[in-house]
């Protein structure tokens, strides 16, 4: 992707979220700095814990299902801080766009519950990434979910554009093994 002259080192590289504190690249291999950095493996799958807060709920008592998609991206955005990155950094040349999402409700969430939001990679291509969610409580699945961000470029005066996912960014996540209820699935389906 080339970049114009407009934009600056600091605003190429905007995205990488510690580069305040000495990192320095590449960024699919260090985190740190200096002799001590070490290898980064890309991430696959995150798990976010989480407490039902009350004005997530709806008339029934219930977390309302439009809240489910929020928790999917806060685990998003989580995973990606966890990579060392932002996914929305101030000033970054791209940007990810929400382009495909789905939930299955299969039991509610109540006011005060802690539950896990586990996050997987489940495809990536030069411009994309999609991701499952599973919402659990104790073990028990109480919703599925799915999410596909595009990557686009983000030039001041000009639409945005579907573009490849920068290496420093792309080398950060790799599409998760399938587990067995997953394949069951697949054969199921």
């Amino acid at each position: 992707m080339m970049l114009g002259p407009e934009l600056t080192a600091k605003a190429r590289t905007a995205h990488l979220a510690g580069a305040e504190w000495g990192y320095r690249g590449p960024a699919s291999a260090r985190v740190g700095c200096g002799t001590k950095a070490r290898l980064r493996m890309p991430l696959t799958e995150f798990r976010l814990t989480r407490r039902v807060q009350f004005h997530e709920t709806d008339a029934a008592g219930i977390v309302h299902f439009s809240v489910f998609f929020r928790y999917m991206e806060e685990a998003e955005h989580a995973m990606w801080r966890a990579a060392g990155l932002s996914i929305a950094a101030p000033g970054a040349p791209v940007g990810f766009p929400r382009v495909g999402t789905s939930f299955e409700f299969l039991k509610p969430l109540r006011f005060e519950d802690t539950f896990d939001v586990r996050l997987r990679v489940t495809g990536k291509t030069p411009k994309t990434l999609s991701y499952s969610a599973t919402i659990e409580k104790d073990g028990t699945t109480l919703a599925r979910g799915t999410l596909t961000v595009a990557c686009v470029s983000k030039r001041p005066g000009e639409p945005m554009r579907g573009t490849e996912i920068p290496a420093d960014i792309a080398d950060r996540f790799a599409v998760a093994a399938l587990v067995d209820d997953e394949r069951e699935d697949e054969v199921d389906g």
